[in-house]
């Protein structure tokens, strides 16, 4: 594995999207050698084997959204790209080949500009998936994204991943 900085992210509430109280976005920078050959098929393999089985390929979507049924993992198998998490007035953030994100559900992603070849592979934890909200979350849809169960691995690490420190269950504290 290359050298990584993973980031954590606290996101308030903003416009219609919820975002998550309790679990912070979370950036790998490098995490991934952005030279390696195939690196989508590298990415689905280890998230795979990670407990977070690849669901597609394609990009990050022009547009404010969010998902309430799912955490999301999304590793940036080629190019680059300038995206907003949190929603509208949200930390502009740049990825690119290599790095990898975590978004806990309710989190708001839009992706603002991206090179020719930019390329995602998405994953989400068994029995949880990626549905587009684009609208206020109900209070069923809060309740159900505050208590969707935690994944049981790092999607990039494993069992000594960053996101099992990051990702705390406060309501269990």
């Amino acid at each position: 594995m290359t050298k990584m900085t993973v980031t954590a992210l606290h996101l308030e509430p903003r416009h219609f999207v919820p975002n998550n109280a309790r679990l912070p976005a979370l950036i790998y920078e490098g995490a991934f050698d952005s030279n390696a050959a195939d690196l989508a098929t590298l990415m689905e393999k280890r998230f795979q084997e990670n407990g977070w089985p690849p669901q597609w390929r394609d990009g990050i979507y022009d547009f404010d959204h969010y998902h309430s049924q799912g955490h999301e993992v999304l590793g940036i198998a080629a190019g680059s790209a300038t995206i907003i998490l949190g929603g509208i007035g949200g930390r502009e953030i740049e990825v690119r080949t290599g790095d990898v994100l975590v978004l806990p559900a309710g989190t708001g992603h839009r992706r603002i500009s991206q090179s020719e070849d930019f390329l995602v592979v998405g994953a989400y934890p068994p029995g949880q998936a990626g549905d587009i909200v684009r609208e206020d979350a109900t209070p069923a849809m809060l309740q159900k994204i505050a208590l969707l169960s935690f994944p049981p691995r790092d999607p990039v690490v494993g069992d000594d991943g960053p996101l099992l420190r990051l990702w705390v269950d406060v309501s269990v504290a």
